[in-house]
């Protein structure tokens, strides 16, 4: 087989992340924070809000894997509050609130942010000789300033964000965008992922090599579904891409 690209996915695989969203300080803090701009709402209704509107959204979607915008989810949460309270936004304030209060409600949320073992220093052998690109279920809002505080920003093209498109994987039409961005067939590329169902199952159906990276993050199973190659430390997907290349 010959390689010409890799994708691979972001948290879980490339990056170790962890997150608690059911942390009240952040609804504390955006409730608080939204008393400056005339808006009375308590944290209670931060998180009941912040929760619901994404489920509307994703329902209104009408997707088979629906996925949600989170400075959308803001933006609709701040401007019903506002009508509630009776408070007038300025338009300038109003543009960049809803983008603030999503990287807030990320920051606060975040324990823990770095790169597995090992991750730079593969990247850095294979950029000059493959295509390397990036699909992650996430957030642009989070996942590209993640990338740059980890210092992954620059390594990979297209980088593929499911929030930027209303769906996520396993869905296939987000793997067929990283392909056709990359201008290479499926049968020249690998992707790299953490879960058996979104990432290995996904990429399958798409028609690429998998590479299951067992981090313990994500589902580590599923009936019927195999990856091509199976790593437990990151420095091992050179052995991997070795692999597909001595294939016929």
């Amino acid at each position: 087989m010959k390689v010409r690209g890799i994708i691979f996915d972001l948290n879980g695989t490339l990056i170790d992340i962890n997150t608690d969203e059911g942390n009240e300080q952040i609804y504390r803090s955006i409730s608080h924070l939204l008393k400056y701009y005339g808006i009375r709402t308590s944290r209670g209704d931060v998180r009941e809000g912040y929760y619901q509107i994404m489920k509307d959204q994703r329902r209104r979607g009408g997707e088979e894997f629906p996925e949600f915008d989170a400075v959308a989810v803001w933006r609709e949460f701040v401007l019903s509050r506002a009508a509630r309270s009776g408070a007038v936004i300025p338009k300038n304030k109003l543009a960049v609130l809803p983008h603030f209060l999503a990287e807030l409600y990320r920051g606060i949320s975040l324990n823990r942010l770095e790169l597995y073992p090992d991750v730079r220093e593969v990247l850095d052998e294979l950029r000059p000789n493959y295509r390397l690109a990036t699909v992650s279920d996430a957030q642009s809002v989070w996942a590209v300033p993640e990338m740059r505080m980890v210092g992954l920003d620059g390594y990979f093209f297209p980088v593929i964000v499911s929030g930027d498109f209303g769906f996520r994987k396993p869905d296939q039409r987000l793997f067929a965008t990283a392909l056709r961005r990359m201008h290479l067939p499926a049968e020249e590329v690998v992707f790299v992922g953490n879960d058996m169902y979104r990432d290995i199952a996904g990429a399958r159906q798409a028609g690429l090599r998998t590479v299951f990276f067992a981090t313990g993050q994500g589902q580590q199973s599923m009936d019927g579904v195999e990856a091509h190659y199976n790593i437990y430390r990151f420095a091992e997907l050179r052995a991997a891409i070795r692999f597909f290349e001595e294939q016929a």
